[in-house]
Parts: structure tokens; C-alpha cells; sequence
């Protein structure tokens, strides 16, 4: 059963229906939509593990039995023992390793069904509205063509809150926090609500200085933004031409 959705202008006005592609009737697979954000998030992580050579820099020589001590290496001209893990300044015991495999892969056909089904959950009203987006109307939202051509950023609210997403936008805006913790030195002081994703056909920046708003190309589409933090049914303004090129695809 094939899904319809209203165009409409700039300005909020509908314009006219169109029929949306088939792959906006993909089945809801919670399961592999998870498993391709963590996989997508696992290519950020940095590897770290303690140096080789830690504690090891050391002329700590063993003593030997007999001599009623330990055969722990200790330091020459002193009795201070040196290098193993049970030691002061020692070589760690079982330390992280640098040359652990932090990726997580996952399978060509699953990654493709998976944000198949997070394009799915993006129409879905329910799952939008269970996420904790504030909207107008249904979840599927078309803009027309002459949106991705706004040059302003302040242009580019005034049509999300004419396309009935205005009070999301408020929402993420007062989201903004500092963070808990020690984080909060680590680069990501503040923690801020994910609001719109506007998907478009080609490159658009407009919208980037919006609290929560990111923008997407259709051809570069993921399970990360489409699913924030493995939740699926993000608030989603697709244009009309963007919709046309993933039904192409």
C-alpha cells in the first residue's frame, strides 16, 4: 500500500499530494537500526592503551633465591623493587592495548535495511510523537523544491515554524545545558536536544546555525541522524526533490 503526503510551500500552504516511495513502507526494524548507529558511531572511537614500555625503563635485576625475599626485579644499588605490575611505578597489569579493534562492522544488506527502516520511521506519527518532537499535523512533511534555495538562516526558521515545527525548534532551544561531569572540560560541555532534520537534494547550509536542526543530503543519508542515540522516528522535513531522487535510487 503505497503512502501519500501533501506538498507544501514555503510559506505553509499546500500545494498539491504526491505519492512517497516504497521505501517509506519499510517495515520497522528497531534491532538493525541499532546496530547500524552504534556501527556508524564505533568509526569515531579513538584508540588508546598504555605505552609498551611503560614501567619497563628500568635496570631492576632480581636478586635470586635464598636470600629470603621475593624475586621481584629491584632497582641495583637499593632494595626498591621495580617493573612488575605489584610495584610502585610499575608496568601495568592487563592495560588497555592501542591495537584493539574498536570498529564494529555489520552486514552491506543489514546497514541498507536498516536505514531503509529509519526512513520508514520518519513518516511514522506515532514514532515521532513517542521520540518527543512537538509538531503540527502528520509527521510526513514535503516541502517544495524553492526551500532548498533559502540563503538566510532566519528565512529558513520562519518556514519550519510556517511547516508546523515551530514549537520543536523552541524545544530544542531551551534544551541547551552544561553538561554533568567531567565531560564538560573534554570538548562537549554543553548537551543540546536533537530538533529537524531537513533532508534536500543537494548542499544546503541554511539551517545549520539552528539549535538542534541538522541538514542531510538524500544520497548521504545514515542510521546516525536519522536515528539519533538509537532512537528511531526523528522529525523529518524532506523537499519534494529530495524525495523524488530516493525514489529513484
Amino acid at each position: 500500500m503505497s503512502m501519500k503526503a501533501n506538498v507544501k510551500a514555503v510559506n505553509g500552504s499546500v500545494l498539491r499530494e504526491i505519492e512517497l516511495p516504497a521505501v517509506f513502507d519499510e517495515e520497522y526494524r528497531p534491532d538493525l537500526i541499532k546496530r547500524a548507529v552504534l556501527a556508524y558511531q564505533s568509526e569515531n572511537y579513538q584508540p588508546y592503551g598504555a605505552n609498551p614500555y611503560s614501567g619497563m625503563r628500568t635496570s631492576a635485576e632480581g636478586w635470586g633465591s635464598k636470600r629470603g625475599e621475593s624475586k621481584i626485579p629491584r632497582i641495583k644499588n637499593g632494595s626498591r623493587g621495580a617493573r612488575v605490575p605489584q610495584t610502585k611505578g610499575g608496568h601495568p597489569a592487563h592495560a588497555p592495548k592501542a591495537l584493539k579493534i574498536l570498529v564494529e562492522k555489520i552486514n552491506k544488506k543489514e546497514k541498507a535495511k536498516a536505514i531503509r527502516s529509519a526512513i520508514a520511521a520518519t513518516v511514522n506519527t506515532e514514532l515521532v510523537a513517542a521520540r518527543g518532537h512537538k509538531f503540527e499535523g502528520d509527521a510526513a512533511i514535503v516541502v517544495e523544491d524553492a526551500f532548498e534555495a533559502i540563503a538566510k538562516t532566519a528565512e529558513v526558521r520562519k518556514a519550519l515554524i510556517a511547516l508546523g515545527v515551530g514549537a520543536d525548534l523552541e524545544r530544542a532551544k531551551l534544551s541547551r545545558k552544561i553538561r554533568a561531569g567531567r565531560g564538560k572540560t573534554r570538548g562537549r560541555r554543553y548537551k543540546q536536544a536533537v530538533s529537524v532534520l531537513v533532508v534536500t537534494s543537494g548542499k544546503f547550509n541554511a539551517a545549520n546555525n539552528i539549535a538542534g536542526v541538522d541538514s542531510v543530503q538524500v544520497t548521504e543519508l545514515n542510521a546516525n541522524v536519522l536515528a539519533p542515540g538509537c532512537a528511531a522516528g526523528r522529525l523529518t522535513v524532506w523537499t519534494e526533490a529530495a524525495v523524488k531522487k530516493l525514489g529513484e535510487a
